[in-house]
């Protein structure tokens, strides 16, 4: 049972944005921008010179791009972009396996010493970083999909009513 209270707050679900979506997903780009800035400036001798990170630069772009589109969609209620969100969430949480655990694990010889490549508080860092972006992405497909539920069935309420 809808109360009149809910009822009216989904009709002005009909008149304003969803920007609790929007801005989860762009809370999210902000916490990739500090992954990428982290890893990016760290210079161990040649180790980050490799095609991995010539692919996560490309990827980094994709996913802004992607993520900015996403972020204009569930301002709308469009649910297509929270299956969108939740795969690159998703795929947030792969790249924790890939460059962060790869370099926290290597050793190079930088001017004759061995040195770790990512020390374990850099890890820290970019590994909190990488989860934080995909939990504002999957947050924001979660709330994008239950409100567009929820706008979808109030329009249905509307139709049927007015029939």
């Amino acid at each position: 049972m809808i109360t009149e209270e809910n009822r009216i707050r989904r009709d002005r679900m009909r008149f304003i944005k969803n920007s609790l979506s929007s801005n989860l997903a762009l809370l999210g780009i902000l916490f990739d921008v500090f992954y990428f800035v982290n890893i990016y400036q760290s210079d161990v001798d040649v180790y980050y010179y490799n095609i991995l990170i010539g692919a996560s630069i490309v990827y980094n772009l994709i996913f802004m791009l992607a993520v900015f589109l996403s972020s204009e969609g569930v301002k709308n209620y469009k649910k297509n972009y929270s299956y969108l969100l939740a795969v690159v969430g998703l795929l947030q949480i792969v790249r924790i396996f890939i460059i962060p655990a790869r370099a926290h694990a290597a050793v190079t010889l930088v001017n004759g010493e061995s040195v770790v490549v990512m020390q374990d508080k850099q890890f820290t860092l970019v590994v909190a970083c990488l989860a934080l972006s995909a939990a504002c992405l999957i947050a924001s497909a979660v709330v994008n999909f239950i409100r567009c539920q929820e706008l979808s069935e109030h329009l249905r309420f509307l139709e049927n009513q007015n029939a």
